[in-house]
């Protein structure tokens, strides 16, 4: 099995084996920097293996469509779909061609959080009436405490901090800070109000980037944000070289082998107190699925069975990884470690979005190319001084990422597939309530 590396997986291992002695599980980790062009030359020598998480590129329909996964409906039945929210399964998400290959595995939660060093916000007097630590709920409140922290600290300590040398992670904070602005395509997608990339028209995006080249001009970034990886500055953050980072729940088992547990977390940063906009979520989903290659098939199940059982679900919530696709796991009582709480507690910042898979599963057909530079690019280069011009860079942007759509449905329809610009549009959307999406008629 190819997984991500963290105590959950490896205690699951124990546990299986344990109830089924027969069937050893051995495990593989790979860098999800390189995850997807290692499992594509995995498949092209016949080595992948029997059970793996899903490479993100390129599209799971596309990997199907090859020959990569097999089918799981010989053993999930209607029983075992049922222990699943509603709206789990659909075309054009985990099933393709009637057929099922995969299920999600977590919970949905803003997957991007702003974390704050409370040590740090205490030394700087960042504290309120009470005593507790000052948590940021705006863009204004961000730049108060960044500033606070680098003035208070006569140069030790910066406000901000961030990783970016291994790779970009400069479209967390771009995504963190324009959903609540009302931007709901973030820095990955598109606006399905309209269907179309808004990243040259939507001012959020340019006053964003602004505020961010402001806090780098003011020095409130930790200097060597660019050059260091991620790794390290997770270890500057939680050493109080910088008061605040955007990262995700992911850093909580790092930090508490490390007995750091002194930090707070918030999210949807926001340019006013209310925010216009929400992390968006689409019913559907994978984690892992079975090798069509495989020779043993059963075991394979069996495991891929126990990786989705709600036992296995329950501990991945205990162990403070992540939420859990069943509800049931997610209840706050049995979160006994304060920031996985308030991580929990973000789960009502998350509204269902509009989803074009469900509206029209071909539009999994869909294969939009990625453009260069992107987004993060964009950003760093603006960052650092490369870029001067930020509104004709972004107008530019939009203009290639949205040619990049056009050009996969044009491509689709080509094929004869039934596609249009029409099928991401969602008109009647409005970001601060649920949108459930309707099949066609």
């Amino acid at each position: 099995m190819v997984c991500h590396p963290g105590p959950w997986v490896d205690a699951e291992i124990a546990l299986f084996q344990k109830a089924n002695p027969s069937i050893k599980v051995k495990k593989t980790t790979q860098a999800s920097g390189t995850f997807d062009n290692l499992y594509a030359l995995a498949v092209k020598s016949g080595n992948q293996p029997d059970v793996s998480m899903i490479p993100q590129k390129p599209n799971l329909n596309i990997q199907v469509d090859q020959g990569w996964f097999l089918p799981v409906d010989k053993w999930a039945n209607s029983a075992w779909r049922a222990k699943f929210p509603a709206g789990t399964f659909h075309e054009g998400s985990n099933e393709f061609k009637g057929k099922l290959y995969s299920a999600p595995f977590s919970g949905t939660a803003p997957w991007l959080q702003l974390y704050i060093n409370n040590k740090v916000f205490k030394d700087a007097g960042l504290v309120n009436a009470d005593g507790s630590v000052f948590v940021p709920k705006t863009w204004d409140d961000v730049t108060h405490a960044a500033e606070t922290i680098t003035k208070k600290s006569g140069g030790s300590t910066y406000g901000l901090g961030f990783g970016n040398s291994a790779f970009n992670l400069l479209f967390w904070w771009i995504h963190v800070f324009v959903l609540g602005a009302g931007s709901p395509g973030g820095a990955y997608g598109i606006d399905y109000r309209t269907g179309k990339y808004t990243f040259g028209t939507d001012r959020n995006y340019s006053d964003f980037l602004t505020l961010f080249k402001e806090w780098k001009t003011k020095g409130y970034f930790h200097p060597n944000s660019i050059s260091l990886t991620d790794e390290v500055a997770r270890a500057y953050f939680e050493r109080g070289k910088f008061g605040m980072t955007v990262g995700g729940v992911w850093n909580q088992p790092e930090w508490t082998q490390h007995n750091f547990t002194d930090y707070t977390l918030t999210t949807l940063l926001s340019p006013d107190p209310t925010p216009k906009g929400y992390f968006p979520y689409t019913p559907g989903g994978t984690f892992v699925a079975i090798s069509s290659k495989t020779k043993h098939p059963d075991e394979s199940w069996a495991w891929f069975d126990w990786i989705y059982s709600p036992a296995a679900g329950k501990r991945w919530v205990a162990l403070g990884e992540d939420l859990s696709i069943f509800q049931q796991n997610n209840d706050p009582a049995l979160v006994k470690f304060k920031p996985f709480g308030q991580y929990v507690a973000t789960s009502k910042l998350v509204l269902p979005a509009p989803d074009p898979t469900v509206r029209n599963p071909l539009t999994s057909n869909v294969q939009v190319q990625g453009v260069k530079p992107d987004f993060g690019d964009l950003a760093v280069g603006y960052y650092t001084g490369q870029i001067s011009d930020l509104q004709s860079a972004l107008t530019d942007l939009q203009g290639r990422m949205q040619k990049a759509q056009d050009d996969g449905i044009k491509q689709a329809q080509a094929k004869g597939i039934k596609v249009s610009d029409s099928d991401y549009v969602f008109a009647d959307w409005d970001l601060t309530k649920p949108y459930i999406t309707k099949p066609a008629s």
